[in-house]
Order: structure tokens, then C-alpha cells, then sequence
């Protein structure tokens, strides 16, 4: 149910492939690096919110103290891991999709399907980029908090959902221009 990975012609390890275009192969490498160090902050922020569950769960049963604050922190953890890591996943081709038609497709209709989908997911992703913009923009001037006692600022799991839109949405328009452009093989051949 991947979308790519099992597929004949996929990229593989072995023989890393740069974009041809040189500013699109600034670009995938600036979002390498994005995606090392969001994935690395997103392994802490999930053994620290599961710390955090856990220690709510006991405070709760053992000690009957209502929480709030926990709750409102892992889910904007969880937000940031989730909007942040999902360009890493996009550049790996891990999100799930339907294959159905992979098996019944030429491989030349594959890179079609897969670049028309690329194409759409980067115009929807674009307006969702937009859109987390708007809505962060919107609760740093007017102050939005939740309604909870806790009250954290909304602007922080806006910001989050618009950065790792925002990063997705490049991630995406490097894969359409890399199937525009081609790539580079390591040593130096063009696919």
C-alpha cells in the first residue's frame, strides 16, 4: 500500500540520484537537512509525550489529581511530529496510497500516474500551506488560546501545522520538477 517503494525503477540507497536542475538539487538538499534534524526533534517529542501520557495516566488513577496541561501538550507534540515528519515521509515515498493500478500499468504509465498525483497533492498542499498561514497569522494577533484552564497559545500548533505544510509543499515541487528535469546518478550519468 506504499506508494513507490515496491514499484520496478523506484529509487534505491545504493546509488543516491541528484536532481539535474542545480537549484533544484539546492533545494532537495536544504530539505535533506530539514528533514534530518525533524525527525531527530520528532523521536524526542514522542518519548517525551509518551512520558507525559504515562505520568497523567498515573497522577490521575493513583493520586485522583485532574490533569489539563498534559493533554493539550501532547496533542500539540504530536501535531509538530506529525506536520513536521510528513515531508520526510513524502520525500520517501512512505505515504499510503492505493496501487491497485501499479500492477496493471506500464512503467511509463506508472510515472505518469505518480507525476499528475505529485501535481495534485502540490496544488492541494499548497492551498492547506496557505490556509495554516492564515490561521496562525490570525491567533498571533488576536491571541487565541485554548479554552482549557491550561490556555497554551494556538499559534504554536499553527505554526508547526504551517511550517510542515509548508515544507511538504516543497517537498512535493521538487519531486514534479525532478520529473520535469531528470536526475543525476552520483558518478555522473544522466537518467
Amino acid at each position: 500500500m506504499s506508494h513507490g517503494f515496491e514499484m520496478p525503477g523506484a529509487a534505491s540507497s545504493a546509488r543516491p540520484a541528484v536532481p539535474a536542475s542545480a537549484p533544484v538539487a539546492w533545494l532537495a538538499a536544504a530539505l535533506a537537512v530539514f528533514h534530518k534534524v525533524a525527525v531527530f526533534l520528532g523521536m524526542i517529542a514522542l518519548v517525551v509525550t509518551s512520558c507525559i501520557l504515562t505520568y497523567s495516566v498515573v497522577v490521575r488513577y493513583f493520586f485522583h489529581h485532574p490533569t489539563d496541561w498534559q493533554d493539550e501538550a501532547s496533542v500539540f507534540m504530536l501535531v509538530g511530529v506529525i506536520f513536521l515528519c510528513s515531508a520526510h515521509v513524502q520525500s520517501l515515498r512512505g505515504h499510503i496510497g492505493i496501487e491497485a493500478l501499479a500492477g496493471l500499468l506500464s512503467p511509463t504509465a506508472n510515472k505518469v500516474r505518480m507525476f499528475i498525483v505529485d501535481l495534485v497533492s502540490f496544488a492541494f498542499c499548497t492551498f492547506f500551506a496557505w490556509k495554516s498561514w492564515t490561521l496562525f497569522h490570525e491567533a498571533w494577533v488576536d491571541g487565541q488560546t485554548t479554552s482549557s484552564t491550561f490556555a497554551p497559545p494556538l499559534w504554536i500548533p499553527y505554526f508547526m501545522m504551517a511550517l510542515g505544510m509548508t515544507v511538504l509543499t516543497l517537498q512535493l515541487l521538487v519531486q514534479v520538477l525532478v520529473r520535469l528535469t531528470g536526475t543525476v546518478e552520483a558518478k555522473g550519468g544522466l537518467q
